[in-house]
């Protein structure tokens, strides 16, 4: 006799989590596949062909890049509690493609400092960068991400309604939602040919791209998996209050200013630009969790920045 199963023992196929899972199998991508040759060109030119062009205002040109990639490195390890205590099928079989693509980017980032950065440092006669060096990371980074990693472990002590909401506030709603949203916006806007101040990067502008495309799911997840809680009983004012305390911290790393030289012009987006920025997408991700009303965006409204299609 052919077995019988319940619809809670199967995928619910018109979840919002299957459909997140679903959809991160279709846009698959591989890190290795982003060509980064003409980055390297384009790097050394702007090197040589700047007046005054120095190994201060280099650490600047690496200081966002370093930052994204031991930010991706520390999501990847931070995001196993989460995944031990989800016990829904379908949050389950999206968490395990999240995980896979935070080890992606993780990938990326890597792969491009091996075969971006130290092949110019290589060609420029300059001692190879690390980038993992201590130097990179002001204070507001080193906290938020600390916070984060704690919320997500406290889930392994104390698995409640109310630390899951604040898993999810530091991890997909401020780090992802809003301090990651932030700098694609700087990063692809600064590096994208749009300032004739600074290189044009087309691999790295493609690898935050399709790292842009793989965060909309998560942010995406994370909102609804809010709006869930607080529809069961989580105080809105608690996912309010966690994120208040977190978005000083975002504003500390997107104005990290250390290694602008004192008698450089600024040069790409207005001073503040980030931060207003930043401001911005908390007030929207806020509104969208808390107002009964609102709806969770679609995957590519969510990370969508201006001037895209």
């Amino acid at each position: 006799m052919a077995t019988t199963y319940t619809p809670s023992e199967m995928m619910d196929r018109n979840s919002r989590s299957n459909r997140y899972y679903r959809n991160a199998v279709e846009r698959h991508w591989d890190p290795g596949e982003i060509a980064l040759e003409q980055d390297v060109e384009n790097l050394l030119e702007h090197v040589e062909s700047t007046p005054g062009y120095d190994q201060q205002r280099w650490k600047g040109t690496l200081s966002g890049i370093a930052k994204f990639g031991a930010g991706e490195d520390a999501v990847t390890e931070d995001l196993a509690p989460l995944a031990t205590v989800l016990e829904d099928l379908d949050d389950q079989l999206f968490l395990t493609t999240q995980l896979y693509e935070e080890a992606k980017h993780a990938d990326f980032f890597d792969r491009y400092w091996r075969e971006v950065i130290w092949a110019v440092e290589d060609e420029l006669g300059w001692e190879r960068s690390n980038p993992r060096d201590d130097v990179w990371f002001n204070e507001p980074y080193i906290e938020l991400f600390d916070r984060n990693k704690k919320a997500q472990y406290r889930l392994l002590e104390e698995d409640t309604p109310e630390n899951r909401a604040k898993a999810y506030c530091h991890y997909h709603l401020t780090v992802e939602g809003i301090l990651a949203q932030t700098g694609y916006y700087g990063m692809q806007t600064s590096y994208g040919g749009e300032f004739e101040e600074l290189p044009y990067l087309p691999g790295l502008v493609e690898g935050f791209t399709k790292i842009r495309s793989d965060e909309g799911r998560h942010v995406g997840f994370g909102m609804n998996q809010l709006k869930k809680l607080i529809r069961e009983g989580v105080d809105p004012e608690l996912i309010e209050d966690t994120v208040a305390e977190l978005i000083p911290l975002v504003q500390g790393i997107t104005e990290d200013d250390r290694f602008q030289p004192d008698d450089a012009e600024p040069v790409g987006l207005e001073e503040g630009a980030l931060a207003a920025y930043a401001v911005e997408k908390h007030t929207d991700r806020m509104q969208q969790i808390t107002d009964a009303a609102a709806e969770i965006p679609d995957v590519d409204e969510l990370v969508r920045l201006e001037g895209d299609d």
